[in-house]
């Protein structure tokens, strides 16, 4: 009969990579390092509120689970920001960079009332996806992240639709964010007109997950392989016949 010891056991082997596929000491600390330049930066220019942003969620999954080598908080990033962050941020932030308009999600980017260095902070959008995909491949893909991930999306879209300011707020603080997670829109200037606004809000809690982070989910499956948690690690396999 299995003790709640085992189960802990148990639920640590499912998230413990074997010692070859762990994520690099040097890896660690440079993004460490990076977050820590990074956060304080962002709280004193935009505040709080912005870490609510689905990128800056991920960033501190990513941290955590890069130093408890967890897969399954690697796989809650990587199935919620890969794909937009590598085709809406970094598609719409080199189409800008040739002059064509495409969504004017990094308009920010071109602002010269914000400084360089805190702009170039912001370039994580394009090598975060990357740096997701080598640690999930390293270390395996949850599938529970899917669903994971879509409750805490759907809680910060939420959080942001009813408790903060839509585009073209006037606040104290100009670069504070508004519009977070794109709940009014893709533009922070001007809520869209498509719809009306909780019928957008309800299409991005339905859209994101069908047309985002299941795909993805199913890219990582395939990308993670035999690593998958669907794959059940020896070390869990082990742990469990001692308890028998």
């Amino acid at each position: 009969m299995k003790t709640k010891s085992t189960n802990q056991k148990s639920n640590w082997a499912r998230n413990t990579p074997p010692v070859a596929k762990r994520i690099p000491l040097t890896l660690k600390l440079t993004f460490t390092a990076f977050m820590t330049v990074l956060v304080p930066v962002y709280w004193s220019h935009y505040g709080p509120t912005n870490f609510l942003y689905f990128c800056d969620l991920a960033l501190f999954l990513t941290l955590a689970a890069m130093w408890l080598e967890n897969r399954l908080l690697a796989s809650m990033a990587a199935v919620g920001i890969i794909l937009p962050q590598l085709v809406l941020w970094c598609g719409d932030f080199v189409t800008h960079l040739v002059g064509v308009k495409f969504i004017g999600m990094t308009d920010y980017m071109f602002d010269a009332h914000r400084s360089l260095f805190l702009r170039s902070l912001s370039l994580f959008h394009g090598w975060l996806p990357f740096l997701l995909l080598f640690i999930v491949i390293r270390l395996g893909y949850d599938r529970r992240a899917l669903f994971a991930w879509t409750g805490v999306a759907w809680g910060a879209m939420l959080f942001s639709y009813f408790c903060l300011p839509a585009p073209g707020a006037k606040l104290a603080n100009p670069l504070a964010p508004v519009n977070v997670d794109y709940v009014y829109g893709f533009s922070d200037t001007a809520v869209q007109t498509w719809l009306p606004e909780w019928a957008w809000l309800t299409f991005m809690l339905v859209a994101l997950p069908l047309l985002v982070f299941i795909p993805t989910h199913f890219l990582l499956i395939k990308l993670a392989g035999k690593r998958s948690s669907a794959t059940r690690p020896a070390a869990e396999t082990a742990a469990e016949f001692q308890s028998t």
